[in-house]
């Protein structure tokens, strides 16, 4: 038996290559459940964790992201969806992952473990940003020295691992610990704890963008409208907020180009564009704020 859990022999997982598809279909999907489960304890170091991505960001620094393997994809997958649904700048989010960025099905194991390597990656990380490491185990060496590098430089550290203890928690700021049980097929870190990881990350990303203002109501409203169907979706949510028909939502989207906020403003009764984006500077880019300055503007040049 191993004495990390990621590395374990589930307890039902004997004689499992005999039972029926079903059978094995009813086993792995309880073993993705429990391990969605064990987010629910992690919520604390989650919510520390948006905190210091949003003061990160806030400040002018980036939010980086490390990883390898199974837990780096899971990493780089929510890295890549946050320009387009929150609109933060693609220059303010780094991936670092073991070897570089895949562009084939195989993914090398090797340069997880390489240490030094994981020094030369982590040479962009700078005092202003927040370090967000990820490692089922908690202890591959590329992850590891990524996180080591990042505290020699002053930056902010998130340590996401699966184990107790973990080596990558060392020095961390914000220490999510995802204790999921042992796989069905024992050491699959692909299967539950990638499972919870990526519960984590949605979580934290998601609570940094409502700190960060990107959120009003459930909509997000810093998306980046690059496409038909985007451009929709930002004329569905300024008619929502702004109590508007939908074709005339839409037309304010096009005279904002595209952003919400903007867009939410001008239908309030904002000026013109500069003045919505004027708004929106002073709110420190929140929504709800710069509507509330608009609204008590509006009133008291009414009594006046």
């Amino acid at each position: 038996m191993s004495r990390t859990a990621t590395e374990a022999r589930h307890g039902k997982a004997e004689g499992l290559d005999t039972l029926s598809s079903a059978e094995i279909l009813v086993l792995l999907a309880s073993g993705q459940q429990a391990a969605a489960k064990a987010v629910d304890h992690a919520n604390p170091a989650i919510a520390k964790a948006a905190d210091l991505v949003a003061a990160a960001l806030k400040s002018g620094g980036k939010m980086v992201y490390a990883g390898a393997g199974s837990a780096g994809l899971v990493a780089m997958a929510d890295a890549m969806e946050l320009p387009g649904t929150y609109g933060i700048p693609p220059e303010r989010i780094a991936i670092l992952f073991a070897g570089g960025v895949p562009n084939i099905a195989d993914l090398p194991g090797g340069p997880e473990d390489d240490a030094s390597l994981g020094e030369r990656d982590a040479d962009i990380i700078e005092a202003a940003d927040c370090v967000i490491c990820v490692s089922a185990s908690g202890s591959t060496p590329y992850t590891v020295a990524v996180a080591e590098t990042a505290k020699r430089r002053g930056a902010k550290l998130v340590a996401i691992a699966n184990n107790a203890g973990a080596k990558l928690f060392e020095g961390a700021d914000a220490a999510i610990l995802l204790e999921t049980p042992p796989e069905v097929v024992a050491g699959s870190t692909r299967m539950g704890a990638a499972t919870a990881q990526k519960i984590a990350f949605n979580m934290l990303s998601t609570l940094a963008a409502v700190k960060l203002g990107h959120v009003h109501d459930g909509h997000m409203v810093n998306l980046r409208a690059d496409n038909g169907k985007l451009r929709i979706r930002a004329a569905r949510m300024v008619a929502d907020i702004a109590g508007i028909g939908f074709d005339e939502a839409r037309a304010w989207v096009e005279v904002a180009e595209g952003s919400v906020k903007v867009a939410v403003l001008l239908a309030a009764g904002a000026a013109d564009v500069e003045a919505a984006k004027t708004l929106l500077a002073r709110s420190g880019d929140v929504l709800r704020v710069a509507l509330a300055e608009l609204q008590a503007s509006k009133s008291s040049m009414k009594r006046a």
